[in-house]
């Protein structure tokens, strides 16, 4: 017999369970990678909608040199306004992406979220296909592309929450922090394939950027239709299925020792196996079995479930577990800044390092390669310490220096200011990333709980759509590149009053965190999760 190949071993020496863990976290990176995929687009084409220049050729009168034509904007944003108009997208997205994310997290606890993030996959597909067909069809209305940014902002809301939920469920605290580190990385690997497939059609057929990943975000919601898996209990449903199915015949009498039915078992139909329990019933009149001619009444069985449903919790409820308000707070100014980082980087690289767009736009992407990395760690160091609040504590205190260092450094030349492109964004998107995934799945399974993991979707909208505002907030005040509504209140007085702005919230952000670093401080456990009380 032939020795079996060791890639087969490996394969075979993983469980059911392990496989399908494996399956739920490759599903769900997938699924939240469109998301992002769909969300890159708009950086992309901005340049096109306000210079979209094509060049027609037309005999001139009697001469033989064509005459050029050329039409260089794409109305509306063919006005001198173009920047504020272009900053209206963004911010009806991000206010609407803020405002929804609090209704999301409750209204998808209360729903399957199989069902709930297929709707709002296949919604945010159309609404990323009609901003596109907006070129297709020659649509220059500026409250068309604004209803479709503000619905899409709101549609958005059910991928985070339901996301998280499921990998929550399927992962355990005990190395969480590293397992949701790497798998944050989707929402780089999203906006580096949005700026891809963006990049193929913008110059010939910007609608085309926008279709594409509306497509491949609807096909993704089909595929999280088909196969995604809320819950490992799930599975145990199928099992016991298959179970009742081979036992059929229990639901008839059981047989006696005078062919009379000693016990009748009645199961639940709604209910699983592994929560049920057998208690007995008091005996129904003219119900007996004959002992020894004596006639002796029968109990009947009945299956009763051994706890209740948990229900879903309001979000006053959510804000009372110990430690939402601190994270949510921290988060607000936390994602300020790498928000304001991601709108205003390129820019500010061409006008401090003197690079030309198209490079300080390529050196701009280290700062979410150094993201990824600071995730990783954030979340490898804080399952080693069992310390979420002080891992995040000590690299935002590092990152405001860093940010000093940044606007310093980044004017002596290319090889400094890569150096600090990868720290910086390792330093900022660090507790970003553990407090978006790991943090909040902790406090969605929180002890106070006892057990009704339901909360888990409201927490993590709670937490993360508090960071939005500040996401919406900080690039509004730095004056992002993208020309905010209020022309940026900072930048107009140069470049440092915008890192003093961001040094400033990573210290409010570091402050939000000092009594749950205290209360970690004082426990002696180095169990992986958030220490409160």
């Amino acid at each position: 017999m032939a020795p079996i190949p060791p890639g087969i071993r490996f394969l075979t020496s993983f469980n059911r369970d392990q496989w399908y863990r494996a399956f739920t976290f490759f599903l769900t990176f997938l699924l939240y990678t469109s998301f992002h995929l769909s969300r890159k687009p708009i950086s992309i084409v901005k340049s096109e909608l306000h210079k979209n220049c094509s060049a027609e050729y037309s005999e001139g009168d009697g001469s033989q040199r064509p005459q050029i034509q050329t039409d260089c904007s794409w109305k509306p944003f063919d006005k001198s306004n173009y920047k504020q108009l272009l900053g209206a997208m963004d911010y009806s997205f991000l206010c609407a992406y803020a405002v929804g994310m609090y209704l999301s997290g409750i209204i998808g606890e209360r729903l399957p979220i199989r069902l709930y993030l297929t709707v709002g996959m296949v919604t945010s597909g159309l609404f990323t296909c009609l901003f596109g067909l907006g070129y297709i069809y020659n649509i220059h209305s500026l409250g068309f592309y604004i209803f479709i940014q503000v619905a899409n902002g709101l549609v958005q809301t059910t991928g985070w929450p339901s996301v998280v939920t499921c990998i929550g469920n399927w992962f355990g605290k005990g190395r969480r922090g590293l397992i949701m580190g790497v798998w944050n990385s989707h929402t780089s690997v999203g906006n580096i394939l949005g700026s891809l497939i963006a990049g193929c059609y913008v110059s010939s057929n910007w609608g085309m950027s926008f279709i594409v990943p509306g497509v491949i975000i609807m096909v993704m919601g089909v595929v999280c239709f088909l196969f995604l898996i809320e819950h490992p209990n799930d599975l145990k449903s199928i099992s016991s299925q298959n179970t009742s199915l081979g036992n059929k015949k229990l639901q008839k009498s059981w047989t006696g020792r005078n062919g009379q039915g000693d016990l009748q078992y009645k199961p639940n139909k709604t209910q699983s196996w592994d929560t049920e329990l057998l208690l007995p019933q008091q005996p129904r009149d003219g119900v007996c079995a004959e002992r020894d001619g004596v006639c002796v009444p029968v109990q009947q069985l009945v299956v009763v479930k051994s706890e209740t449903e948990p229900s879903a919790i309001s979000f006053m409820g959510a804000l009372r577990i110990p430690g939402v308000v601190e994270f949510s707070l921290c988060l607000l100014f936390a994602k300020l800044v790498s928000y304001t980082f991601l709108f205003w980087l390129p820019m500010y690289m061409t006008k401090a390092a003197h690079l030309d767009a198209k490079k300080a736009g390529d050196l701009s992407t280290l700062f979410d390669v150094g993201g990824i990395v600071g995730g990783i760690l954030a979340g490898v160091i804080s399952d080693k310490l069992g310390k979420r609040a002080s891992t995040c504590a000590v690299m935002l205190l590092l990152a405001a220096p860093t940010l000093y260092g940044f606007s310093m450094i980044s004017e002596l030349g290319t090889g400094p200011t890569i150096v600090m492109l990868l720290v910086c964004g390792g330093l900022v998107n660090g507790p970003y990333s553990l407090i978006t995934t790991a943090v909040s799945a902790d406090l969605g399974t929180h002890k106070s709980l006892k057990g009704n993991a339901r909360a888990l979707s409201t927490v993590t909208a709670i937490i993360d759509g508090t960071g939005s505002v500040g996401a919406a907030v900080g690039p509004l005040l730095a004056g992002a590149a993208v020309g905010p509504l209020l022309a940026g209140l900072l930048s107009a007085h140069g470049w440092d009053q915008v890192f003093y702005m961001l040094m400033t919230a990573d210290f409010f952000a570091l402050l939000m965190l000092l009594r749950l670093v205290m209360k970690e401080m004082k426990s002696r456990t180095s169990r992986p999760g958030v220490t409160v009380e």
